[in-house]
């Protein structure tokens, strides 16, 4: 996701608030070298900003930070000490202005914690987290800078602004108060304490569960245990232990989700077994990565920080800015769903235990998963794969879609730095030919990777800043061994299409202000045009260009799909219960007061998933506490239940596609004119019935994911 440049601190360090003495800055010949010997210092002069990589070092952030900071609080004073009267431009617009290094920096560092970290980087993050929160204190509670921005929204509708403008001006508003503007001095004072201490906790929370994934893979003694596996699979679990010392063993590598891919093919079920207890007892079994004290000490602080700012508890706080407003809102939708959907698991459980002869454990479920499938449908996941080599599936798939339904065209460039030899760059033309972005596609799983998938922006797109967008995807696609190609599962082209879907939101932005860049809007809308991009990648004309076979370059037979189609709602129950169960826990953790904590971290989790209805022992959720990095590392806490209310969104705009013709650009043009480029310009509901002319609907969503049968 993208963020304002004001605001990126406290997006990504939840809305961490301190004083800090500012230093004078740069003019200092010290500090004039240290520019020029620093490439973070100044913006790139490569296209479009895009950073510099190649000179980019782990020693340059610390002083870069230092003196980001100390430049941004030097524009805040002088906006907050300005001896004429508050306007829009000397205020407003000032702030949006300010902070351009801190934002470069801040942007740049965060994006390469997630996709290529190591230990330094993590020390300088470790340290940095509690600055940059009390950073963020002395700007959002400046006293002087609050009466400005105060004194204009009092006068705002005499002020001529228009609608971009005044939506700004109330944005800044709402963030200060949120903030903590209005507190006195004694609580402000102990909102920094609650801030500095959250934004570290959500640090060490993150970086333990990245650790303790990479210490928690399973390693086998005799290539007999991987008996089900590809030969490329079990080759690269040879070079895994290999590059872990440990020659002639096998080592499977743990994905950050509950469920582990290769349980749907591993044939030994003590093998499949000792690999999901693996990755379930991840930052719950003693060790210095254990999370379950983190998890406690931070639940309690968020709820402490909310009660503190007159919220009832932290979920009350977090959903107040989202468009479900309140825990009322999102426990309904959950709750509807969660029984349709459990009793769903539970037809298939039966299912499945009946290929299975027997009762099956939740490490089976994927294998048996496939049998019924193969049975039912007459196929499997193995006989799909041929048909999703990497490439094709990017060149031929995501980007043929997007050249289809919005006219743009992208062209591969080897002349820009990336941070590691995987990474591929795109220019992104327009329909007129005009370049619209760059794009960096980082698809493969690396030790020092954060897991799951994900896109961030090196560069937003501002007209008030002149810039264009540089946009990054993300994805954890095992890397075959040398020489091998890369070949995807469904679900690994299912995320290839809705992570672009994040990137198109970002490319398309085209806003005046930074604050309303791309997706810098709630965090359960901003799933919603990722998820409706998922619905070109079985679009007959789009795969029909991209499922060829890797070796003879055979389209995927038509039987083959239909039978692919034929299945699309088989394994819901299941999916959509290990989702809902996670999403259920991030509720309960959020919707408590500070005294309501548990001491029990597990014993709490197995309460809330029974109360709710949906402790399945077969259906494990799809996170559970100690390694939902979601809920706990900030991003979506409390809000991990926006994909499923963005669906609803996104299943109902599936159906204005097909009825307006599908794949066509005067579909996309609409699509991207009413709202892909207006980011957070206006109320995100407001700008769904912009484009559909008319509330969404949620019969779409329950035939999507067969939970309206009886």
């Amino acid at each position: 996701m993208s963020h304002p440049r004001m605001l990126v601190l406290a997006a990504s360090l939840g809305l961490a608030l301190t004083t800090m003495t500012h230093v004078a800055t740069a003019a200092k010949p010290a500090v004039a070298a240290a520019a020029a010997a620093n490439p973070l210092f100044k913006a790139s002069t490569l296209p479009l900003q895009y950073p510099a990589f190649d000179q980019i070092k782990d020693e340059h952030f610390a002083p870069a930070f230092k003196a980001a900071m100390a430049e941004n609080l030097k524009e805040i004073a002088a906006i907050a000490n300005n001896p004429q009267p508050a306007t829009f431009d000397n205020t407003i617009v000032a702030m949006e202005r300010s902070g351009e290094m801190l934002h470069r920096v801040q942007t740049i560092f965060g994006n390469l914690q997630g996709a290529n970290t190591n230990d330094k980087l993590d020390e300088i993050s470790r340290t940095m987290s509690p600055k940059l929160a009390a950073h963020s204190d002395a700007i959002f509670l400046n006293a002087k800078l609050f009466q400005r921005v105060q004194s204009l929204y009092a006068q705002r509708d005499k002020l001529g602004l228009d609608a971009e403008a005044a939506h700004l001006l109330e944005r800044y508003h709402t963030d200060f108060l949120r903030a903590g503007a209005q507190l006195s001095a004694a609580q402000k004072a102990k909102l920094k304490t609650l801030n500095a201490q959250i934004a570290s906790l959500q640090t060490t929370f993150d970086q333990n569960v990245l650790k303790e994934t990479n210490a928690s893979a399973l390693v086998l003694d005799s290539r007999a245990d991987l008996a089900g596996l590809s030969e490329a699979a079990i080759e690269a679990a040879a070079a895994e232990a290999k590059s872990r010392k440990l020659p002639g063993k096998f080592v499977l590598p743990l994905m950050n989700t509950t469920s582990q891919p290769a349980l749907g093919e591993l044939t030994n079920p003590a093998v499949r077994a000792r690999l999901l207890q693996a990755s379930m007892a991840r930052g719950s079994h003693g060790g210095k990565y254990d999370n379950r004290e983190v998890v406690r000490k931070l639940v309690k602080l968020r709820a402490e920080q909310a009660v503190l700012l007159g919220y009832a508890d932290f979920a009350s706080y977090s959903l107040e800015e989202e468009t479900a407003k309140n825990p009322a809102a999102v426990n309904q939708l959950l709750s509807e769903l969660a029984k349709p959907a459990a009793d769903n698991a539970r037809r298939e459980a039966a299912d499945l235990q009946a290929v299975a002869g027997g009762k099956i454990a939740a490490s089976d479920w994927d294998f048996y998963t496939d049998k019924v499938r193969a049975q039912r449908f007459a196929f499997d996941e193995k006989q799909l794969k041929p048909y999703f080599e990497l490439d094709s599936v990017l060149i031929n798939g995501v980007f043929f879609a997007a050249g289809k339904l919005y006219g743009l065209s992208f062209k591969e460039r080897k002349d820009l730095p990336v941070y590691n030899p995987d990474v591929r760059v795109f220019d992104v033309f327009d329909a007129d030919g005009k370049q619209l972005a760059i794009f960096l596609a980082d698809m493969y799983a690396r030790s020092n990777k954060q897991g799951g998938a994900w896109m961030n922006e090196y560069v937003s797109q501002s007209k008030l800043n002149g810039t264009l967008p540089v946009v990054a995807n993300h994805l954890n696609i095992p890397k075959p061994p040398a020489g091998e190609p890369t070949l995807l599962t469904v679900d690994e082209v299912k995320t290839a299409f809705h992570e672009f879907g994040h990137a198109l939101h970002g490319m398309f932005s085209n806003v005046t202000y930074p604050r309303f860049s791309g997706t810098s809007v709630p965090r359960d809308f901003v799933e919603y045009p990722s998820q409706v991009n998922e619905m070109w990648m079985d679009w007959p004309e789009v795969l029909a260009n991209y499922a060829k076979h890797y070796k003879t370059g055979e389209p995927m037979p038509k039987e083959l799909l239909d039978k692919v189609r034929a299945a699309k709602k088989f394994n819901q129950g299941f999916a959509t219960t290990e989702y809902l169960a996670a999403s259920l826990l991030d509720q309960r953790w959020h919707q408590m007061k500070p005294a309501q904590v548990p001491a029990d971290v597990l014993g709490f989790e197995a309460a809330a998933l029974k109360e709710a209805g949906v402790d399945l022992a077969e259906v494990p959720p799809r996170y559970r506490t100690t390694y939902f990095n979601h809920s706990f590392a900030g991003g979506y806490s409390a809000g991990y239940y926006a994909y499923l209310w963005s669906e609803k969104l996104d299943a109902d705009t599936v159906e204005w596609f097909k009825e307006n013709g599908g794949l066509q650009r005067q579909n996309g043009d609409w699509f991207r004119k009413t709202l892909l480029s207006r980011g957070g310009t206006a109320d995100a509901l407001q700008l769904f019935r912009d484009f559909r002319g008319r509330d969404a609907k949620i019969e779409p969503l329950l035939e999507r994911r067969g939970l309206n049968a009886k």
